[in-house]
């Protein structure tokens, strides 16, 4: 058992260590209930569940969220078209996040898909220095997608 400025009182009983808690005014807080005998400590409850909130807040604010950016494709794209793209992906890269590449079949092209996994392997073999590939280029229906992200620190 803890007081509220964190020294050792003992192991004592519960009822003992309420009254305790309840003549200073505070409440009894079981702080590891798995340990045995359990941790209890006296303090404020209300003071300790803001302190919680806060120390969770904190946690949340600074776990990093991973972007996923999406670029899409299709067979016919052209070159300045296929630059534009590659140097947008680039980009998504640098500022460390990952990237869907996807190509849509449409109509004819569906007869012809070589030309579009073309595609998608020419953005792979350009950037194959600045990125990592963490899903390989497969087709799922009428959709031929791969995922990369920013290379992987050594």
């Amino acid at each position: 058992m803890l007081d509220s400025m964190g020294q050792m009182l003992g192991v004592m009983q519960t009822r003992d260590a309420q009254r305790m808690a309840e003549e200073r005014g505070l409440d009894l807080v079981e702080i590891t209930p798995n340990a045995t005998p359990p941790v209890c400590k006296i303090m404020d409850y209300g003071k300790f569940k803001y302190e919680e909130s806060i120390k969770a807040k904190q946690q949340r604010k600074a776990q990093k969220v991973q972007k996923v950016k999406e670029v899409k494709f299709h067979p016919g794209t052209d070159t300045n078209d296929f630059n534009y793209k590659l140097n947008q992906i680039r980009g998504f890269l640098e500022d460390g996040s990952k990237v869907k590449l996807t190509l849509q079949f449409r109509g004819r092209e569906n007869a012809h898909r070589e030309i579009g996994e073309d595609v998608i392997s020419r953005v792979l073999e350009q950037l194959k220095d600045e990125c990592f590939i963490e899903q390989a280029p497969k087709t799922l229906g009428r959709v031929h997608g791969a995922l990369i992200g920013p290379p992987r620190k050594k």
